[in-house]
């Protein structure tokens, strides 16, 4: 297949004019590459004497690792370590994650993303250790220079040339699926088996969809593999989005129809099924790129948001913006709704609201049938789902919803805000984003998901 060839040789004529493929094709090579390095590798985590493993990072940096552990204890698979994936700034979540015989992996391709530079702040004055650190970084960032200067237990410098979505099988989420215990031969040679002629197929067929008006990627997938559901949303959703066109994932584990609907289903029996379908996907989404005329290996919308909340938190105290009390959700979406539109929760609470959150969700996909409906906790879905939001096309209705409960100070070391302010500033930030770009947006502040509606 010539288009599969092309990509495979890494061929940027593939994509408009001024993409970045020239250094976001790496998690192509990746996989052989670290075959190569299993010794090492294995070698290393004979040396982790802990049993807990936190993980500090954002969007392409934590949702694999997320997905290796969730799949591995919905699936009753026993894990040498247990895995706490820390990516958010919510004060009552980061406050209770327990750094107690812990492992601390700081993860960022950048090396300058405020969320994992916070945290680890964070968690370097809570143990006052380097050695129960370890780094994921690109070579010469701040981060790798920190960690070195500072004496991290490791620094792991992944290719420079794999954005943070595309990174599930190079270090960003091979370290944390070995220290987990996951057979690492096994995953990569999985991913490498993969039928690359139908993952490209595959890739054709759901943008070709999404321009004939079937833009809505309804996936379904296995309840004890839902939060699989979390990466494919980011890939597509952040690959996709972007020139007023895009693919809107939805992530489900129920049968959803509609006539802007593309539907297909994930089929896995096995974890290590994992290493192809993150492989499959990664071909087939940067083949809708060149089908859809985008460059899917940037995210220019990511960083709009990043500099408003920059500018937000230089007037301290911060302002807020009016909340609209006079509809309610409901009222709003209904007199905005269109055809082929669809609706996104979008939830600054903390983490442990998944059951409300769902519940949420389902009421209003049930109300408002012939539309999709996404969900997600902020600022996490900042980094994936978000750059869609700003840049694919003007069919999101907004629905922000703002924690009013109140939580004790929790100080950053370096910053003169704590994350009570900092997670404020992101949801206002994005706001303005979202104004900016004319969407459809209701700020609801509220003391529980349930009172919504």
């Amino acid at each position: 297949m010539e288009l599969l060839d092309r990509l495979l040789n890494f061929d940027s004529a593939l994509w408009p004019e001024g993409n970045v493929s020239s250094n976001r094709l790496g998690w192509i090579p990746v996989l052989s590459e670290m075959l190569q390095n299993l010794e090492d590798l294995y070698n290393f985590e004979k040396q982790i004497d802990f049993k807990n493993i936190v993980l500090l990072g954002m969007g392409g940096s934590s949702l694999a690792p997320l997905v290796f552990d969730t799949c591995m204890s919905a699936n009753k698979i026993k894990q040498k370590r247990n895995l706490i994936v820390c990516d958010t700034t919510h004060p009552k979540t980061v406050g209770e994650v327990d750094f107690s015989d812990s492992i601390v992996i700081v993860s960022s391709k950048s090396g300058t993303t405020l969320e994992p530079n916070v945290l680890f702040d964070y968690a370097m004055n809570k143990l006052n250790d380097p050695k129960k650190f370890i780094a994921i970084t690109d070579p010469n960032t701040a981060l790798d220079k920190l960690a070195r200067s500072q004496g991290f237990l490791k620094v792991f410098n992944n290719r420079e040339d794999i954005g943070g979505r595309y990174s599930a099988l190079s270090y960003f989420g091979i370290v944390p699926a070995l220290l987990l215990g996951y057979d690492l031969e096994k995953l990569l040679t999985n991913a490498l088996s993969v039928d690359k002629e139908a993952a490209v197929s595959f890739g054709m067929d759901f943008a070709n969809a999404a321009i004939d008006g079937q833009d809505k990627l309804t996936i379904k997938v296995p309840e004890s593999f839902k939060t699989l559901g979390l990466w494919l949303e980011q890939l597509i959703a952040e690959s996709t989005g972007k020139s007023g066109k895009g693919v809107v994932p939805i992530p489900t584990t129920q049968d959803e129809s509609g006539k802007d609907r593309y539907n297909t289903s994930v089929n896995i029996n096995s974890i290590y099924d994992l290493g192809s379908i993150f492989y499959r996907w990664e071909l087939a989404t940067a083949t809708a790129g060149h089908v859809l005329s985008i460059d899917p290996f940037n995210e220019p919308n990511v960083a709009e948001s990043k500099a408003n909340t920059n500018k937000v938190l230089e007037k301290l105290p911060i302002t807020f913006p009016t909340i609209d009390n006079n509809q309610s959700v409901t009222e709003f979406i209904e007199s905005r709704l269109k055809d082929g539109d669809y609706i996104s929760l979008q939830a600054y609470f903390p983490y442990g609201n998944d059951a409300e959150l769902l519940d949420l969700h389902s009421k209003l996909r049930d109300k408002f049938s012939s539309n999709a409906v996404t969900y997600g906790y902020g600022p996490r879905f900042l980094h994936s789902t978000g750059q869609l939001h700003k840049g694919g096309a003007n069919n999101i209705i907004a629905v922000q919803l703002i924690d009013a409960n109140h939580y004790d100070s929790l100080p950053i070391p370096t910053k003169p805000y704590d994350f009570n302010t900092l997670i404020s500033a992101q949801s206002i930030g994005d706001y303005q984003s979202l104004l900016n770009h004319e969407r459809r947006v209701v700020r609801k502040s509220i003391n529980r998901l349930n009172e919504a509606l």
